[in-house]
């Protein structure tokens, strides 16, 4: 059986890493890595799972996953959040596929399915999600704009069929409390690449995302749930380049004595 290492990554999360930890049980090692700035309560429950646990100032989610991942062990690295879970079903599989396939491949996309609003999410924005998480690490690297990186492999990519399970946010509130906390992220990716920013971008692009997430992607199936989600991802990207124009704004002006 070919060696595996999970890597999760870990900042207050201490409701959801304990699941996400018994899931990951199977694998030969168990990485946690938690942000120095998090709440002791977060690093305690990794400290009593008995996995190993590294310190590590969150820089971006796109550093911090790769921090991971190169302090991982074992050649073959899966990818975990703090709130996702591996079922049973797609555990079986990932050991089929590194027993038969891993001589052959260099990652795996797997599919990732989102509880949000009482109900599993099957359309819209969330779904289908199926991000490369199963890899070589000496074969891949992280690329993108944070908060949303993407795994690169270089190699032939191969697919399995059992979703991750994704309990992504506690509630609505939760949802826009994250949608603060990735747009700011978001703008200031925006602001190191020299962005400008145009009426277009607080106008159209919202609009544009709503029409995405709620017809072409089919987010009324999803009943209210689908409609709320499509409005809040609306809202993020309007929110993200309000920001990056404030941010123009303080860089050009300062308020003017009375």
């Amino acid at each position: 059986m070919t060696s595996l290492s999970i890597c999760i990554i870990a900042y207050r999360e201490k409701e959801l890493l304990e699941r996400a930890i018994r899931s990951a049980a199977f694998a030969d090692e168990v990485l946690v890595v938690v942000d120095s700035e998090g709440d002791a309560e977060t690093e305690a429950v990794a400290r009593k799972s008995n996995v190993k646990v590294v310190i590590h100032k969150y820089e971006g989610d796109i550093e911090q996953k790769s921090f991971a991942v190169s302090q991982a062990s074992h050649e073959w690295v899966l990818s975990l959040d703090a709130d996702e879970e591996v079922g049973v079903e797609l555990r079986g599989e990932i050991q089929n596929a590194l027993e038969n396939r891993s001589d052959k491949l260099s990652g795996f996309y797997i599919e990732r399915v989102t509880w949000h609003l009482g109900k599993w999410i099957r359309h819209g924005d969330f779904y289908p999600d199926h991000p490369i998480r199963l890899f070589r690490r000496s074969r891949t690297v992280m690329k993108g704009s944070n908060p949303h990186g993407r795994f690169i492999v270089d190699g032939e990519v191969g697919r399995l069929r059992k979703p991750i399970l994704h309990y992504s946010y506690r509630d609505l509130s939760d949802q826009v409390e994250r949608v603060q906390r990735f747009s700011d992220m978001a703008r200031d990716s925006m602001v190191q690449k020299e962005r400008n920013v145009h009426v277009s971008d607080l106008l159209v692009r919202p609009l544009l995302r709503f029409i995405r997430a709620y017809f072409l992607k089919q987010g009324f199936r999803d009943g209210f749930p689908g409609l709320i989600i499509a409005v809040v991802s609306s809202f993020h990207v309007f929110l993200k380049y309000a920001k990056l124009w404030e941010s123009r704004l303080s860089q050009e002006k300062r308020a003017p004595r009375l």
